[in-house]
């Protein structure tokens, strides 16, 4: 299900259980975060009344969720919202199980066996013979598989009711860098600005950062050289308008020199939501500047005139709609080291864009990346379908996943070695490296597969083709036995179709 432009996801997700209960039957919605949780808890209160349905996050409380969870359980509650571990939820003869943004890396837990809520929900809509739901405002490269395997079937507008929802796009273009030379360079060129403008007359202005901080990223002003640190090689910060330290080790760098060319001088390599909440603030003083990232995150904004700087996942919903939005840095979502790098940029501009007015309303979006990039395209066209689509075609022609399974193994070289030289795997399978893994950064965000700060570990791809996902799992699955068995020491991670192959 891919979702028309807006706030209304919710609404809907609450009338599809409550058709559910209507039949008899139970329902289980699952979302990404508890902000999510908290609008389809809204929506269905509105809709059933009080008690006709349990909320399960983290937010709650161990008691409350307890409570909520027997209540399930014995069936005296039989729809349940809430987040990743609700997938787990013991509802009573369900009849609907759906999930929303399953692009949402909050879906994946980092726990052994490390499930992901939408495969989870797949087994239990076959097991239990009901219904399955996937929706969101973008679509997956898994999504645009179900459909296209017959498994699923798709529930999309008719394109003239999605253009007269979705905002109007435009690109940083030819045709607009010849007019202005300076946007060449700048990170803001005339069109975003002027957007802002025509923008704050109507309403709220929002505008998406992809780092948070101040200047995240530093490099030398004259040579262009990023800026290490002396002690660890790690990248240098700045947290605050005068601060300089290091984002691996913490120490600070308070007479920085760089190594190449010896200026002393530094310039922005990435600007942060703190740094452009900053500069907006100077250009535009009568008009207030509200940020909402991983430290604070708002839920709703009201619909008078703002600037609303915001980190990706964190944007606010305003009352009736944006006025207009600026995706800025597009470079630094489509330069991550990832498989799904397009993807995810794509699913968070559209996640932010959804929530700006329609091309009715004068509603406006300005992404600032290059305009011929795939991901970019599909935004204007705002078609999140074709691009999975086409993101699938080319895994398929390339054996990655999830045309193909894979299971990727973890751990110290030699433990790494060890493990593959003993694994019966089957005789279809193709083993891809292994290759050494980057050290997590000490106070750093930490994914599932990062290994332990300070070690070196190297990782190996085990893939196979289409249908011996089974036969590799049983495979990787004995020998891990037999590892431990013998008594095997350094830890050897083993996880089937890593999510977050860079």
């Amino acid at each position: 299900w891919n979702a028309l432009p807006g706030p209304h996801w919710a609404d809907e997700l609450a009338r599809a259980v409550a058709a559910t209960l209507a039949s008899g039957r139970g329902a289980l919605v699952v979302v990404p975060d508890g902000r999510a949780a908290a609008r389809v808890d809204a929506a269905l209160t509105a809709l059933l009344g009080d008690g006709r349905h349990a909320l399960l996050t983290a937010e709650a409380g161990p008691e409350k969720r307890y409570r909520q969870w027997l209540a399930v359980r014995r069936g005296s509650v039989r729809a349940v919202v809430g987040t990743r571990a609700a997938m787990f939820a013991p509802v009573r003869d369900p009849g609907l199980v759906a999930i929303w943004d399953d692009g949402d890396a909050s879906h994946s837990e980092p726990h052994a066996p490390q499930p992901h809520a939408r495969d989870v929900l797949l087994l239990r809509a076959a097991h239990d013979r009901c219904g399955f739901l996937l929706g969101s405002t973008s679509c997956t490269v898994e999504a645009a598989q179900l459909v296209e395997s017959g498994w699923a079937r798709p529930l999309v507008a008719p394109r003239e009711r999605v253009r007269a929802a979705a905002p109007l796009v435009r690109t940083v273009g030819d045709g607009e860098l010849a007019r202005d030379e300076a946007a060449r360079a700048a990170r803001l060129p005339s069109l975003a600005w002027q957007v802002v403008r025509d923008g704050l007359r109507s309403g709220p202005v929002l505008v998406q950062v992809p780092r948070r901080g101040y200047v995240p990223r530093l490099a030398c002003e004259r040579c262009r050289t990023p800026a290490r640190c002396r002690h660890c090689a790690g990248p240098l910060e700045a947290p605050g308008q005068r601060d300089l330290r290091c984002g691996w080790c913490g120490r600070d760098e308070p007479h920085w020199r760089c190594a190449e060319c010896g200026a002393t001088r530094l310039r922005a390599q990435v600007v942060g939501a703190r740094r452009t909440a900053e500069e907006l603030g100077r250009v535009f003083p009568a008009v207030p500047v509200r940020t909402s990232g991983r430290d604070h995150v708002l839920d709703a904004v009201p619909g008078r005139p703002a600037l609303v700087v915001s980190t990706p996942g964190a944007e606010p919903v305003a009352e009736g709609g944006y006025a207009a939005a600026l995706l800025l840095d597009g470079w630094a979502l489509l330069a991550r080291p990832d498989l799904r790098a397009g993807e995810e940029a794509l699913r968070r501009w559209i996640d932010a864009a959804s929530l700006v007015r329609g091309q009715d309303e004068g509603g406006t979006v300005v992404v600032v990346a290059e305009p011929t990039l795939r991901p970019v395209q599909a935004l204007v066209r705002w078609d999140p379908v074709g691009h999975a689509q086409r993101e699938l075609a080319e895994r398929a022609e390339l054996g990655f996943p999830p045309v193909s399974r894979m299971g990727a193994v973890a751990g110290r070289p030699e433990a790494v070695a060890e493990f593959l030289a003993a694994a019966e795997l089957p005789p279809e399978a193709e083993v891809l490296g292994p290759v050494p893994l980057r050290p997590a950064a000490p106070g750093g965000p930490r994914r599932p597969g990062d290994p332990p700060a300070g070690e070196a570990w190297d990782r190996a791809l085990v893939r196979v083709p289409p249908g011996m996902g089974a036969a590799l799992a049983a495979a990787l699955k004995k020998a891990q036995a037999a590892r431990l068995a013998r008594g095997g020491t350094l830890p050897v991670r083993v996880r089937m179709d890593p999510p977050d192959i860079g």
